[in-house]
Formats: structure tokens, C-alpha cells, sequence
């Protein structure tokens, strides 16, 4: 296993210190420190392998850390925290990932047997040891980066076989949770779509429920599970990280950008969002801004 590891870190150590696309559809890697406000966000769906150092990923009071030879599932949307750290070697931060498609997935499903007895049960991301078998599927995508006219025909095959070693695993039941219509997952992955669209609405949870077609208090005993958060704080969490990005980007300040994520007191929202990252929105964002232009001109110089 050590071998296709030491084979995997080469062939990502292309990356930058920001998710770097491989030409492979859904494919993506990255290497060193990346900036602790652009690991606050909202994760897509994926399974991501870690080859070097370590990361740790925080949702609500629930945390997780995967170091190399592990991979993290996340099978639903999820505003979360993310912090990476080199090896205790010093070897920068590695890591890859697959984007899920809940398609591919399906259609995966269809050609495989059921399996015996009812899907577990629990939260939309957590943590495993990978296998000798997904480490191989791994190696043999990341290749095609070296061989770019083989991925139309290839990669498609290597995606299925990643997912269902994935399947095959102890967090293969999230995967199927992803697909199939009527689990818990699912059902809250429509109202979760719902806000993620619509989240500077008020939110009513009556609604929600009936979107997912779940009475008022199993929706809510449901929703925590898999996400760690009410959904008012799921909301809350997705309103201050697009205000975070709005600010970091100049595009008015704390008072219009309040107002435009959905908040009808600016200083309710200035004391969230110093509670959720550690400053008062114009001095985070300025910090910010500050060193991602250090950044920027030290890349210059090199």
C-alpha cells in the first residue's frame, strides 16, 4: 500500500495551495497551507483521500481528523471547518478528491445487488482506512492526467470502480444514502437544497418538513442527525459564509451585506459574525484582504 501512495503523492504534487482541477471530470487535488477562511465553506458533496499530513474537519461540535491512508465521505452539503497540517516530517498538506455525482452513483446502485438488511443510519460525513483496492482505482485515475485523450474513455470507469470500493467500505451506506429516494438523507438533501438556494428567506421549518414529506419533529430529529444543526443554524451558517465572501470581495459593507444575506438587524449580525469567526465583519474582511495581497505579492517575487 505504501508503494501506491508514494505513486499517488507524486502524481498530485502538481497541485497549488487552492483545489486544483486535473482535467479529469470531478477530479480534483491540493497541496500546502491553504488560507483558514477558504476551508470555512459550504462542502459539496465527495470523498477525498488524504496522502500527506493531515486534515481536520469541524461541523457544528463535531469534529473528525484523517490522516494519509484515510478518506473522508461527505455526503451532503454541509457548511464546515476545515484545518490542514503538513506531516510531522515537514511534507506539505496532500490530498485528492472526487466530487459525487448522485447519478453515477444510482446508476452504479442499479447494476450491483441490494444488499441484505436496511441502510444504517447516521450523520452526512465521517471517516475511514482506506483499502489497498481504492488506493489502485486512485492510482490508476490520477494517471490519466499524464495521458489526457485516455480520459473520456477511461475515467468513467475508474469513478465507478473508486465508488464502489467506497460501497464496499464502512461509509458504503452513505453513498447509497445519496441515491436512493426516501432515506433520511435524501429527504433532508431537498430542504438543504431549498436553503442553500433561497437561504436570505425566512425560513419556515413547517415547510421544510412538508417539502420532505416528514412530520415537524422527525424533520428536525432527522436534519440534526445529518448535519449536526437545527436548521436554523444550518441556515445561519450558509447566510455569514456568503457574507464572508461578499466582504472579502469588496462588494459593499457590513450593513448592505447584512441586509443582503437575509438579516433584519445589522448588529445582530455583526455579533454572529464575530462569534463564528473570531472579528467584527469590516475587520475580518480587512484582515483578510490584507493577507491574500501579502500573498499575492510574495508570489510575484518569486
Amino acid at each position: 500500500m505504501e508503494t501506491q501512495l508514494q505513486e499517488l503523492r507524486g502524481l498530485a504534487a502538481k497541485a497549488e495551495n487552492r483545489r486544483t482541477d486535473t482535467g479529469i471530470p470531478r477530479v480534483a487535488m491540493v497541496q500546502g497551507e491553504i488560507p483558514e477562511h477558504q476551508l470555512a465553506a459550504v462542502y459539496e458533496p465527495m470523498v477525498n483521500l488524504i496522502l500527506t499530513g493531515s486534515k481536520t474537519m469541524t461541523v457544528a461540535d463535531r469534529s473528525f481528523r484523517y490522516d494519509p491512508a484515510t478518506y473522508f465521505v461527505m455526503s451532503i452539503d454541509l457548511p464546515a471547518v476545515g484545518s490542514v497540517h503538513p506531516s510531522e516530517e515537514g511534507e506539505p498538506y496532500l490530498a485528492v478528491s472526487l466530487t459525487l455525482e448522485p447519478t453515477i452513483v444510482a446508476n452504479l446502485l442499479s447494476d450491483l445487488p441490494k444488499p441484505a438488511g436496511g441502510g444504517l443510519y447516521g450523520t452526512g460525513f465521517s471517516v475511514a482506512p482506506v483499502t489497498p483496492a481504492l488506493l489502485d482505482a486512485w492510482v490508476r485515475m490520477m494517471r490519466l492526467m499524464g495521458r489526457p485523450n485516455e480520459i473520456a474513455a477511461l475515467a468513467p470507469a475508474y469513478e465507478r470502480e473508486i465508488l464502489f470500493r467506497v460501497l464496499q467500505g464502512p461509509l458504503g451506506w452513505m453513498l447509497r444514502d445519496i441515491a436512493t429516494p426516501d432515506t433520511a438523507l435524501s429527504r433532508v438533501g431537498v430542504a438543504i437544497q431549498w436553503i442553500r438556494e433561497n437561504f436570505a428567506k425566512p425560513l419556515r421549518v413547517e415547510a421544510l418538513a412538508e417539502m420532505a414529506a416528514l412530520s415537524v419533529s422527525a424533520f428536525h430529529r432527522h436534519f440534526k442527525a445529518v448535519t449536526a444543526l437545527s436548521p436554523l443554524q444550518y441556515q445561519k451558517h450558509v447566510r455569514l459564509l456568503h457574507a464572508r465572501s461578499l466582504l472579502l470581495a469588496g462588494e459593499g459593507n457590513a450593513t448592505a451585506v447584512a441586509f443582503g444575506v437575509g438579516y433584519e438587524s445589522p448588529n445582530q449580525f455583526s455579533r454572529e459574525y464575530a462569534r463564528q469567526f473570531g472579528l467584527p465583519p469590516s475587520r475580518d474582511a480587512a484582515l483578510l484582504r490584507r493577507g491574500y495581497d501579502n500573498c499575492m505579492s510574495e508570489a510575484s517575487r518569486v
